[in-house]
């Protein structure tokens, strides 16, 4: 799962003519969308779960050049009984690119998805309004990611919150698999072999209750589990990273990571690969 090879056809796709505003950083190549750290020098703060509301405290990640403007933010959740440590090889990763990333601890380990949304999006409103980092943050401009009940939860806080830019479950796990109102554009992520939140049963249903005008996709990890989310992993990086970038930076050069999709079958990374291309039609 490490380290896995990347197929696309990237290369063969010719730049956007338009530009956005919140571009953040040169222009990408398959080289730095998949490298370990992107073109911005980072720092962490902590926050403790004494100073925290309705979360557990955790770790914000940020960029320490502040020269080209605010950045987007991005709070990431743990799974079931995990920490955010389980999640910590995405916070320099991520924010390295240009944006703010806030990994969280949960109350407790056993909370359910829809608690998980709530904390997630008490994680956000602390990121914008709390933080020693809130001048950094464009609070017009939030994501949400996490894995399994984190993942959840991930869908849980775009549903109530649909201003969101992206939302990225990775391998979801929650007992509702219909998501007809979100308004998010969502990635989902998930695992060929996954035996905790299988895709038939969650990652699949779930992208395939979006509605059918938003913008979406599903990338399945061939012969990934439901862990694969926890252990650095430069397929899941390459991909989060596109679309955090094209909808909350509403950067179009990365539209070509993303569209047209992967190969999938034997031979590749991809068990299966759905997606609404091309975006923002």
């Amino acid at each position: 799962m490490v380290g896995l090879a990347l197929f696309g056809a990237g290369a063969t796709v010719a730049p956007a003519q338009a530009s956005s505003p919140y571009e953040r950083g040169p222009d990408p190549t398959e080289r730095s969308v998949t490298a370990i750290r992107g073109h911005f020098d980072t720092d962490t703060t902590s926050v403790s779960s004494l100073r925290a509301r309705g979360f557990g405290g955790g770790t914000i990640y940020y960029p320490t050049d502040t020269s080209e403007g605010t950045f987007g933010g991005v709070v990431i959740a743990p799974g079931y009984t995990a920490s955010q440590s389980s999640m910590s090889w995405y916070g320099h990763r991520i924010a390295s690119q240009g944006f703010v990333v806030f990994t969280i601890d949960t109350n407790t380990r056993y909370d359910q998805p829809n608690s998980r949304g709530r904390q997630i999006e008490a994680a956000l409103d602390y990121l914008v309004e709390d933080s020693s980092v809130t001048d950094r943050v464009d609070g017009d401009r939030l994501a949400v990611m996490g894995h399994s009940m984190g993942g959840g939860g991930t869908l849980a806080a775009a549903d109530a919150r649909p201003e969101l830019r992206a939302a990225i479950p990775l391998t979801p796990w929650h007992t509702s698999k219909r998501w007809s109102n979100l308004q998010t554009p969502t990635l989902i992520i998930g695992a060929e072999n996954d035996v905790t939140a299988s895709v038939r049963l969650h990652s699949i249903p779930m992208y395939e209750s979006l509605p059918s005008s938003l913008d979406r996709a599903y990338l399945e990890l061939r012969g990934a589990s439901h862990f694969a989310p926890n252990v650095s992993n430069t397929t899941i990086a390459k991909y989060s990273i596109s679309w955090l970038k094209r909808f909350v930076d509403e950067d179009e050069r990365y539209e070509q990571f993303l569209c047209p999709p992967p190969r999938t079958g034997f031979g590749t990374d991809f068990s299966d690969y759905r997606d609404s291309c091309p975006h923002g039609g």
